[in-house]
């Protein structure tokens, strides 16, 4: 169907003929595509139709609807109703006589705007018909000539009009057969056809669109389940140099004061690591290496070295402990806090400030004591620019590694032996790091009593690379199979956190592995899910299960894949990805497409 609406009277307001036919209904009654005409009237009050009803049929089969409303006051009295007439228009025709412009005028000001708010950037086709002959003479559509402008609504005017509207102008001089089939009917007629085509277009695209969704819908892929998250253990590397301070186990070296009424162990390890001067001050290091003057002056005038050392406790191969004398009784009594700073990291500076402030209760001795911290502290060949030092600082100016002393005769005092090397190490730091050397070093065990403590059931280069995790707190396994013998060793010797580093590296390096990649590895998931199951590793055990289970499609055509037990067979089955439902379902449309003979879009 069509919906027309036509709006104003082609009527001259001040014409005497009532009976001359309307422009709508001279072209339903003289239109060849036109048939079947019926008519009604809509009254808001007797004597006063608001508009005519046209019911018609056009092109053969259409049903043509046209409301013909003479009167502009329908948009003050009933806006509603003008707004529903509009909004359901397919054509909209806006007539008004050139011989009444005070009408024109009222259009132009008060219901142009009206119509525009109700059109609401709708894209609806407007034609404007200015009917009638000027009676000013000849009618004129010369739009420069002002002749008749005072009386008559001139052609410049109703074209200005249809700008604003965006409409098609018409100009009927008169309502004979021309002007109505030729002219109007066919501006009228096109859009007819082009309203039949949009509408004829838009049930189509419905009618597609209706069938695509009663059409069976290929079944839809969830995302596998989220694996276990997998949190890495906070460092305590300083913590434990520092309780080893405390319990002053493997001590060797006692700080004496020059009466020796007081003494402070210590371990001669920890003290190089931190500073050139016990370098020098133990030998680790001669003078002609220090290349700063300085430090041995320093050296020589705080501390003096016992040529004679203290009895060794215990057996052998227990080393007797080094007698060192603090020449300096200040810096003596401040020593237990500047050990402390150091077995922390070095870099807690605030708090030893104020542990010395309160101990010394005098800014001078204070700071005497805290300059010739920062001196032993210092890098030789480097001045000491520091003034103001804070925690930042100090962490960034010294380093409290021991990677310098890792895997080097230099103090050491233990050597294992490993697939027939040897491997040099401190106990001070096996038994600050590791509770299963400290019992074994510190208990009623061989190695407690023995310098060559053999070690079996792992290989040299893991149990260096556990080593130096004991001395750096990094690691940083080459391959998934390393990883997994270096958890195997710290599940050994009981270091937890080395343990979760290894589980987090072989999860971020299965999980970086590309599908294709993971189909053809020689490596077996199921021979690591073994082994994490036996030693322990809970976390790492139970996201392999998920790992593998995700991975069905790759992991069931493995031959490693009939070496699960019944157990984690069931998981993994109870928890695979893609589904069973998933893969029924999904045979089920690739028969139902075949079925239909078509193809499918989304396999």
């Amino acid at each position: 169907s069509v919906n027309i609406v036509a709006f104003g009277n082609e009527r001259d307001g001040f014409s005497e003929d009532n009976q001359q036919p309307s422009l709508i209904w001279s072209y339903l009654g003289r239109s060849a595509l036109i048939s079947q005409i019926d008519s009604s009237l809509s009254a808001s009050h007797v004597g006063n139709p608001v508009f005519t009803e046209y019911q018609a049929c056009v092109f053969g089969n259409v049903r043509l609807v046209v409301h013909d409303c003479p009167v502009w006051d329908i948009f003050d009295s009933d806006w509603y109703t003008s707004c529903r007439l509009i909004g359901g228009a397919d054509i909209i025709v806006i007539k008004y006589s050139v011989n009444d412009k005070t009408s024109f005028q009222e259009l132009k000001d008060s219901y142009v705007p009206m119509v525009k708010k109700a059109l609401n950037h709708c894209s609806v086709p407007v034609i404007i018909s200015a009917i009638g002959a000027r009676k000013n003479g000849v009618p004129c559509t010369c739009p420069l000539c002002t002749s008749d402008r005072r009386s008559c609504v001139t052609t410049s005017e109703g074209v200005q009009l249809a700008k604003e509207l965006g409409a098609t102008y018409l100009e009927l001089h008169t309502l004979n057969d021309f002007y109505i089939q030729k002219y109007f009917g066919g501006v009228l007629e096109y859009f007819m056809i082009q309203s039949l085509n949009q509408k004829s277009s838009e049930k189509m695209k419905k009618r597609k669109k209706t069938q695509k969704c009663h059409r069976v819908q290929p079944p839809q892929l969830e995302q596998p389940e989220k694996m276990p998250i997998l949190k890495s253990e906070a460092s305590h590397y300083n913590a434990d140099l520092h309780n080893l301070l405390c319990c002053c186990q493997c001590a060797d070296v006692a700080f004496y004061s020059e009466d020796l009424s007081t003494a402070v162990e210590a371990h001669k390890v920890i003290l190089c690591s931190v500073s050139h001067l016990f370098m020098l001050l133990f030998g680790v290091k001669s003078p002609s290496d220090a290349h700063d003057a300085s430090v041995m002056q320093l050296a020589q005038s705080l501390f003096a070295v016992d040529p004679f050392p203290l009895s060794p406790r215990g057996v052998p191969p227990c080393v007797p402990p080094v007698r060192v004398v603090v020449k300096d009784s200040v810096f003596c009594s401040c020593l237990p806090d500047i050990l402390h700073f150091i077995y922390s990291g070095a870099f807690q500076w605030e708090p030893l400030e104020e542990d010395i402030k309160k101990k010394l209760k005098d800014p001078e001795k204070t700071e005497h004591v805290l300059e010739k911290v920062k001196c032993i502290l210092k890098t030789p060949g480097k001045l000491n620019t520091v003034k103001d030092c804070r925690s930042h600082q100090i962490k960034r100016l010294y380093n409290t590694s021991l990677r310098l002393f890792f895997n080097t005769p230099v103090l050491a005092d233990v050597i294992f032996k490993i697939q027939g090397a040897t491997v040099p190490a401190h106990r001070a730091v096996l038994v600050a790091r590791c509770e299963v050397m400290a019992a074994m070093f510190n208990g009623n065990y061989l190695e407690a009593n023995s310098v060559l403590v053999p070690v079996y059931g792992v290989s040299k280069d893991t149990f260096l690379s556990f080593l130096e995790y004991l001395y750096t707190d990094s690691c940083c396994p080459a391959s998934i199979l390393q990883a997994m013998s270096l958890l195997i060793c710290a599940e050994m010797y009981q270091v937890m956190r080395l343990q979760h580093i290894c589980e987090l590296y072989i999860i971020t390096q299965l999980q970086s592995m590309p599908s294709r990649e993971l189909a053809s590895t020689s490596l077996s998931i199921v021979s690591l899910l073994k082994k994490a199951k036996f030693h322990n590793s809970d976390c790492l055990s139970t996201w392999l299960l998920h790992f593998i289970a995700t991975n069905y499609l790759i992991f069931s055509q493995k031959p490693e894949f009939q070496e699960l037990s019944v157990e984690e067979r069931n998981f993994v089955e109870m928890h695979r990805w893609p589904s069973n439902l998933y893969l029924k379902q999904l045979a089920d449309y690739r028969n139902y497409i075949h079925s239909q003979k078509c193809h499918c879009t989304v396999m």
